[in-house]
């Protein structure tokens, strides 16, 4: 049907006769003679109908609208001067059209597909249609790429690709499972893997020492911008292998990732733990591509006359008091913007926000008078000020203060856009807390089988996993850990997590049998690979980047899922729809 795609043709085949498939993407009538742009998977080609070279050619022309499908013949030739369109590959030359065949014909559009600000509702009900444009066919065609480099990568290692089951147990794994009823079991269900974890680590104890999967997982959660209820993430296991092992293949995957894309990228990451990240920065995930770090105040603070700060840097374990040092923010900012900036952190958690301006003659501002000069020229010294500087401060209970400090960093460096484009910052944020208490109740906080490094504690917060997380421009690209490989070590972590082992056998017991009969050390990582697409087209969200995505709430809009079945098929899986009562 065609001889060529578009992108192929060039000077070279002037005077050649072609044969060229797609979609019209214009069509324009200059008194006589049709320019119509086709476009095929990734390029557009100038058709010229000209009524007298080709009659028949240009009555068919004469008929064609946007996006019907054609398929054309003709010779190519150069064209005119200054006609040349340098957009294109194919910009030099163009066709005569011989012959014109509509294969299709096409409806007018629900919306223009090149129109940025379309309602994402019209475009994700018409998603077949905003896949037809340039910008969706590049995003596709790096993903085919990125996904084909991985595979290299992995095998290039002597990994081996394993495919884990879909329909699996369901097991608490830190997110709703989608729960899928089983007709041969009446009143029982199967659960959609929300990763392959259990299925890698018994595929260490098998023996196949080295593992991959580009692997389908699904989590029933709210959805946000970077997250949907089914994901794509490239799933490794090793056995026989500490961190430093891990993360060298992590490392190597994401370059070879990179390289084949088009993208120079550092061979190693920076590395930071857990808990300076969190000190510095108020999040696990922090951007580096800026600096705008943290700095502890709390025992200048607690000197101070101020009751409130003072009470609160008396317990500095519990309490925090971060300064936050923005350059040049004094000229920056105006006095009501910064008084301002008190609502921004109020909306997540704060009672208030206090502030210092760097002048020629020592810090000024509403805080100054609860503090002596040599206290004064302490923050100076600790924040590093210069003139011109402003410094915020954030005082309570811990937790809540690197949040909304975190927050407002990232706040600041939006709206003083000073977040650079273009660039790749990755970091390893290593030494997760094995575990986090909410409401008195102990939870792990990557999953129950990661390492811890040590069971000897006072606190059960203070105790560190051999876990790891990759962080790209401040986005969570992935992680992993090196896993709990003996039984004993297992029993005690479900202990810790208030499992018993009724619990645990019930649950887990395939696992649990499984490291009784001589389980490797082993570890592994995974990538999620819509997040790295994402991020390396600069796509504003991860549902441009996976073919057929879900809403905000997650639905379907293309296929009207999910939707009501009929009574048959829930009669056949022992099932009833219970009508809700009406609320008031």
């Amino acid at each position: 049907m065609r001889t060529h795609y578009c992108a192929d043709v060039n000077e070279e085949h002037i005077g050649q006769e072609v044969t060229v498939a797609g979609w019209v993407s214009s069509r324009r009538d200059h008194g006589g003679l049709i320019f119509i742009d086709l476009r095929d998977k990734d390029e557009v080609i100038q058709l010229v109908c000209d009524p007298a070279d080709n009659v028949a050619a240009h009555k068919v022309a004469e008929d064609v609208r946007d996006q019907f499908v054609l398929v054309a013949r003709g010779k190519m030739r150069a064209r005119g001067e200054g006609l040349e369109n340098p957009k294109l590959k194919t910009g030099k030359v163009e066709m005569v059209v011989d012959s014109l065949v509509i294969e299709n014909r096409s409806k007018p559009m629900p919306f223009d597909l090149n129109d940025e600000k379309v309602n994402e509702e019209i475009k994700l009900k018409y998603r077949y249609l905003e896949l037809r444009t340039q910008k969706s066919y590049d995003i596709f065609k790096l993903r085919s790429k990125a996904t084909i480099a991985a595979r290299n990568s992995l095998d290039a290692l002597d990994f081996m690709e394993v495919e884990t089951p879909i329909i699996t147990k369901s097991t608490p794994e830190g997110a709703r499972d989608y729960l899928v009823p089983s007709r041969v079991h009446s009143g029982e269900f199967y659960a959609l893997p929300q990763s392959p974890q259990l299925f890698k680590q018994l595929l260490m104890v098998g023996g196949f020492d080295r593992y991959f999967q580009i692997a389908k997982c699904f989590r029933d959660e709210d959805l946000r911008a970077d997250r949907q209820p089914e994901f794509t993430q490239i799933d490794v296991e090793m056995s026989f292998c500490d961190q430093e092992d891990v993360i060298k293949v992590a490392e190597k995957l994401i370059n070879d990732v990179f390289a084949a894309c088009g993208f120079d990228i550092s061979a190693t990451f920076k590395r930071m733990a857990h808990s300076e990240a969190m000190e510095k920065y108020g999040s696990d995930k922090p951007d580096m591509r800026y600096d705008l770090a943290m700095v502890d105040v709390i025992d200048i603070f607690e000197k101070c006359d101020n009751e409130i700060f003072s009470s609160i840097a008396k317990t500095p374990k519990k309490n925090r008091i971060k300064a936050l040092k923005v350059p040049k923010g004094d000229e920056i900012f105006s006095k009501r913007q910064m008084k301002g900036f008190e609502e921004y952190v109020r909306k997540f958690g704060a009672s208030g926000l206090g502030y210092f301006q760097m002048k020629e003659d020592g810090l000024k501002g509403p805080l100054a008078k609860f503090f002596t000069e040599e206290d004064l020229q302490a923050i100076i010294d600790r924040c590093e000020l210069e003139v011109g500087d402003a410094v915020f401060f954030g005082a309570g209970e811990k937790k809540l203060v690197l949040d909304y400090m975190g927050r407002f960093r990232i706040y600041l460096a939006e709206i003083m856009d000073i977040i650079p484009k273009d660039v790749f910052e990755f970091l390893w944020v290593m030494d997760f807390p094995m575990f986090e208490v909410e409401d008195g109740r102990v939870k792990a906080l990557h999953h129950p089988f990661t390492q811890p490094k040590s069971l000897d504690y006072e606190d059960i917060e203070e105790i560190e996993s051999i876990a790891y997380d990759i962080v790209l421009n401040g986005t969570e690209l992935g992680g992993g850990s090196i896993r709990i490989h003996k039984e004993e070590m297992q029993a005690e972590i479900f202990k810790l997590l208030g499992i018993g082992e009724e619990e645990a056998q019930d649950k887990f017991g395939f696992l649990l049998d499984a490291l009784k009969f001589g389980a490797p050390p082993h570890g592994g990582f995974a990538l999620g690979l819509d997040r790295l697409i994402m991020l390396m087209t600069g796509a504003s969200s991860i549902r441009e980047v996976i073919a057929f995505p879900k809403t905000q709430k997650a639905q379907c809009l293309l296929t009207q899922a999910p939707s009501a079945v009929d009574s048959e098929q829930l009669k056949d899986l022992s099932l009833r729809i219970r009508q809700q009562a009406p609320t008031a």
